[in-house]
């Protein structure tokens, strides 16, 4: 994100705190500046954000820009069922389930994840968009009860993990990170397997980038996906605890397995 998002003559709405945000397809399309940008300012407490998530609007901005709310059109999801196995995860998933020194934890290091997130950039970028505003509004969602943190613990240490936004059965990835080989994509497999055993359809994954695509995501349009938010909003809230039967859900599942490493 540049200062491009305002360099142009089409109008940007302006938010003020609680108010409504504006319909997601009203969104700059592909043809715009910045594609997907709905509108600017407003706040980032927990009802904003819940607002947000409910509608297919999340914020993403950079220091020193004001807050910037995006609902992008494909939007890139994850159906957990379709989770990519490739064959070298499917045999660390198998090494890591054994080893009594590995263990995915949720909401064990909340502030440690969201933190070291905050300090590895995207691909491609110098900077990061989990500014100290960001990790304060997302920190009280999680008291909240409204995100969790997947970890992956090795040897008793936090080697890598994510963080989610969840209402009801609807999951929005946010961030993730790696101290070591693999660790994110331990978690992020966690979390698919989690869903999975939870009857929760997809996971958010918010924009497209060939690491997801790897792992089974893909595009699908706004409209399909905002379609299936209320339903998947308004079911109760799964108990976030992760247990090792779990894993089953993708190594005696269904999951795709290929040949290729990932």
């Amino acid at each position: 994100m540049t200062s491009a998002a305002f360099s142009t003559s089409k109008a940007l709405p302006w938010l003020a705190p609680g108010q409504d945000f504006p319909d997601p397809a009203l969104s700059w399309g592909p043809d715009d500046p910045i594609a997907g940008l709905l509108a600017a300012g407003g706040a980032l407490d927990v009802l904003s954000l819940l607002a947000a998530y409910r509608k297919g609007i999340f914020p993403w901005f950079s220091q020193g820009q004001p807050i910037l709310w995006w609902s992008p059109d494909p939007r890139m999801v994850l159906e957990t069922q379709r989770f990519t196995l490739h064959r070298s995860l499917r045999r660390r998933l198998q090494q890591f389930r054994a080893d009594t020194h590995c263990q995915i934890r949720f909401d064990n290091a909340f502030n440690t994840v969201i933190h070291t997130c905050a300090q590895t950039p995207r691909t491609g970028q110098s900077g990061t968009w989990i500014v100290p505003d960001m990790v304060e509004a997302y920190t009280a969602l999680h008291h909240a009860g409204f995100a969790h943190s997947v970890e992956t613990w090795i040897d008793g240490q936090l080697a890598g993990g994510l963080y989610c936004t969840a209402i009801g059965h609807a999951v929005f990835g946010e961030s993730m990170f790696t101290r070591q080989t693999d660790a994110s994509k331990i978690a992020l497999a966690a979390l698919a397997a989690f869903c999975r055993a939870q009857g929760i359809e997809r996971i958010d994954c918010q924009q497209n980038t060939a690491h997801l695509a790897s792992l089974g995501a893909t595009e699908m349009a706004r409209a399909d996906f905002i379609e299936g938010l209320d339903h998947a909003c308004a079911r109760p809230a799964p108990i976030w605890s992760f247990e090792p039967l779990y894993w089953n859900e993708l190594l005696l599942g269904s999951a795709v397995q290929t040949e290729e490493a990932p």
